[in-house]
């Protein structure tokens, strides 16, 4: 299984900055920020599933125009899934003739577009041998995390959360994990924004990894454009030991 990185910022400006949109092989999407207007229209068109952490700007821009440029190539619907409650943040405030079309009602009822998939917390998704579980994080919104598990390992992808226990002892229960995902939006000297926002700083992330009871490679994501190189210099300083890495537009990792 290879998982292909379109956007990991925290936010734009440059050539290089995109936000989050994970690509699993050619078929599934991992949020659909602005990182997915980088994949041509043939790639655009091959994505079936499009699995949503939470309903933030910056995790779901990408979706409603993905789906007006692809539609008339599709024989199928696009399945999005997501908790119930962000299901009904984007029927209400995105596909709602408003803001954009009705896609579920495109071109009619009967054969969509659009169809959403509800999950609930550690109910396992399987397509085509790939098995993906939503797993609990504490943001500002209805939040999840992923597991994508391959059968050989497991990859964990936090999406956007503050300190949570319950996160944690999820991923300690994961045997095969293999790579975590996690985020890191702010710096130390904006911990309280931290805070307030339910993000991570390098000393709250620092904190969380003394929770994790697993080898794995971890993965700083959702960095702000302005403040990389401090963060990622404060990271350096207080996760030293479990060598994190940055993680960068159009890597691939293999699991």
């Amino acid at each position: 299984m290879k998982l292909r990185v379109l956007g990991c910022s925290g936010g734009i400006g440059g050539r290089t900055q995109r936000t989050t949109a994970l690509l699993l092989d050619h078929d599934i999407l991992i949020d659909a920020g602005s990182g997915v207007g980088d994949l041509a229209i043939t790639e655009l068109a091959a994505i079936d599933h499009v699995f949503i952490t939470h309903a933030h700007l910056d995790h779901i821009l990408a979706l409603p125009l993905m789906l007006d440029t692809v539609a008339d190539r599709r024989s199928q619907p696009l399945t999005v899934y997501a908790s119930e409650a962000v299901l009904t943040l984007l029927r209400n405030h995105i596909f709602n003739w408003a803001i954009w079309p009705d896609f579920s009602e495109l071109p009619s009822p009967e054969k969509p577009f659009l169809r959403y998939r509800p999950i609930a917390l550690g109910e396992e998704t399987e397509i085509a041998g790939r098995r993906i579980v939503a797993l609990p994080v504490d943001h500002t919104v209805p939040a999840v995390a992923y597991r994508i598990d391959s059968g050989h390992g497991s990859l964990v992808f936090s999406g956007d959360t503050g300190p949570c226990d319950a996160f944690w002892r999820a991923v300690n229960r994961i045997d095969n994990l293999r790579h975590l995902i996690v985020e890191c939006a702010f710096s130390n000297r904006e911990r309280k924004l931290a805070l307030l926002s339910r993000h991570l700083c390098p000393d709250l992330l620092a904190a969380e990894l003394q929770k994790l009871e697993r080898d794995c490679e971890i993965h700083i994501t959702h960095l702000k454009p302005g403040q990389i190189e401090l963060t990622m210099e404060e990271i350096e300083t207080c996760l030293g030991d479990f060598k994190p890495r940055m993680l960068q537009n159009n890597q691939v990792i293999e699991f």
